[in-house]
């Protein structure tokens, strides 16, 4: 088993005075040669935006991005027509394939939002662009590990065009679970919500992470009302 561990002070972090944005991985002006990646997951942001702010239109290609409101909700409008909002308790799943442009706005006048939006690289470039987003309050268990995204159409949650697996989990107790690794050749990136978590032997915080490979089983140990996400994603791509 390899690890690397990533805590919450060591990510990249610009307040544009609107945007308030965390980086796990180089993003935007926050470069750093060790922290390019992990497999095929490129960019994990938690950004925290400002009533009445948000990002104009701009453009993407050959990324599957994946956008989970921790806390408010997120207005989306893109070139394929899609108008809409984005709450929390959904997950939203662009596939920019041959490219897209959208914008995404906090059209609420006097609440935050908070969000992860996740980039994961491709297995197969140039796809038809792609929108599509969906509850998952009914595939939630309590004190449980949950899928939200996977490369399945007909499965839980959300698919990509990627060997990858997202989980969420929500505890109120104190629990140890066993996470089995969904494809050889495939790490784990575990990203700390809320509150605490011991995983692979490793004590992490709210918003720490640790990216394991090498594996084909995980252990984690919750706290009380804590919350984590599982990216399992392919080391080599």
């Amino acid at each position: 088993m390899k690890k690397v561990f990533h805590s919450a002070q060591t990510r990249g972090h610009a307040n544009h005075g609107w945007l308030n944005a965390n980086h796990s991985f180089s993003f935007a002006s926050y470069f750093n040669p060790q922290r390019m990646n992990f497999g095929a997951l490129r960019v994990l942001n938690d950004d925290t935006i400002s009533p009445g702010m948000g990002f104009g239109t701009h453009p993407h290609d050959n990324m599957e991005i994946i956008t989970i409101p921790l806390s408010g909700d997120l207005e989306h409008k893109d070139s394929m027509g899609n108008v809409g909002a984005i709450n929390e308790g959904e997950i939203q799943v662009m596939s920019a394939g041959t490219g897209v442009y959208h914008s995404e706005y906090n059209k609420n006048p006097d609440k935050y939002i908070n969000l992860l939006q996740l980039w994961v690289l491709p297995k197969t470039q140039d796809v038809a662009p792609r929108y599509d987003q969906k509850s998952i309050r009914d595939l939630k268990k309590q004190n449980a590990l949950y899928q939200v995204l996977s490369p399945f159409s007909e499965d839980d949650g959300m698919w990509i065009h990627q060997d990858a697996w997202f989980h969420l989990g929500d505890f109120d107790q104190t629990l140890s679970i066993d996470y089995t690794v969904k494809k050889e050749g495939n790490g784990v990136y575990a990203f700390v919500i809320e509150g605490g978590f011991k995983v692979a032997g490793e004590t992490l915080k709210k918003r720490d992470a640790l990216g394991i490979w090498e594996t084909d089983k995980i252990t984690l140990e919750s706290e009380p009302k804590s919350s984590i996400l599982l990216v399992d994603v392919p080391m080599n791509f």
